[in-house]
């Protein structure tokens, strides 16, 4: 290979200072599948916020365009006026900072891990219904869980939803178990949250 000649070498350190060029990027474009993996995803993105409930949408960082884009594709009821319009939701979404993608999926994932916190609740719920209907054992240890609730108005709703069971009824007393149940445990939370926000260097010990 021929070496570098006075002129060349003059050349270069005109351009550069030392005489050294810089090193070349390593950076290189991104291939033509990942595109398409990273456009997939931002559409999965788009897709997730128009799925939303109208007050969870409200309380996701977006720029007004993407907001007004996703509010649109939720009033139209065409297939495939829907598809075109999430189509846009998408194009809008490869036009924003990646700041600002990562926001929105911090807020969605924020929300999955409330859907799977309210998900155990009602499973708890279900269970202590279960119990309180199979075993009349259930109940004292109800009652000792969750104190200062009307120990006779659920004894009677208890008692209700075992006879409709048995004759067949509709189930409302069945619902309205549930109800109390699910009344009984707020309580519970509630007072806790308080004594913490009360009290918060100091928890009362564990029994």
């Amino acid at each position: 290979m021929p070496g570098m000649t006075r002129n060349s070498r003059n050349s270069q350190g005109a351009r550069f200072p030392g005489g050294f060029a810089p090193e070349p990027e390593d950076d290189e474009p991104k291939s033509k599948s990942q595109r398409k993996r990273d456009m997939t995803a931002l559409q999965d993105l788009g897709a997730e916020l128009e799925a939303l409930a109208k007050d969870r949408l409200a309380r996701v960082p977006m720029p007004e365009a993407l907001a007004d884009a996703i509010h649109q594709a939720r009033r139209i009821t065409s297939h495939e006026g829907k598809r075109r319009q999430m189509q846009y939701v998408g194009k809008i979404m490869r036009g924003l900072e990646d700041e600002e993608v990562e926001v929105i999926r911090q807020a969605l994932e924020g929300f999955k891990g409330t859907s799977k916190a309210e998900t155990a609740r009602m499973h708890l719920i279900e269970r202590w219904r279960e119990l309180l209907l199979a075993e009349d054992a259930a109940l004292t240890r109800f009652l000792g869980e969750h104190p200062g609730i009307d120990v006779q108005a659920l004894r009677n709703t208890i008692r209700n939803a075992r006879k409709e069971k048995e004759l067949g009824k509709p189930p409302r007393y069945f619902r309205e178990l549930f109800q109390a149940i699910k009344t009984a445990l707020d309580l519970k939370d509630g007072k806790g949250r308080a004594a913490e926000e009360t009290n918060p260097d100091h928890p009362e010990p564990e029994a």
